[in-house]
């Protein structure tokens, strides 16, 4: 017997059953084994997607396979902005000319 159910068990859980259901018996039996059903044919759905992602290869794209302007993306690079003002010029390293700076400032 399944779970380990004898048959006098089984006798008492049935005349639970009538007991506690009386008329409405055939009504809860139907339900239950359409949930059942339902149960199993999700657990049958999960099982057969879980399997096609395991064991399927996904679809490879055909090599003579062409492709439209409108397929491609449009490239992500930034693009160019030039700056909003000329570059200046750094000052001058001429070793003449910052030892007269210093010479001159030390004068004054």
């Amino acid at each position: 017997m399944p779970f380990g159910i004898g048959p006098p068990e089984l006798l008492i859980v049935l005349v639970i059953g009538v007991l506690l259901f009386g008329k409405n018996l055939p009504n809860v039996g139907r339900s239950l084994g359409k949930s059942l059903m339902e149960f199993k044919k999700g657990l049958n759905d999960i099982k057969n997607e879980v399997n096609a992602a395991t064991y399927d290869e996904p679809p490879r794209p055909s090599a003579n396979k062409s492709y439209a302007a409108d397929d491609y993306d449009e490239p992500t690079a930034p693009k160019f902005e030039p700056p909003s003002q000329e570059p200046f010029a750094p000052p001058s390293h001429d070793p003449d000319a910052t030892s007269s700076d210093s010479e001159q400032s030390a004068q004054a």
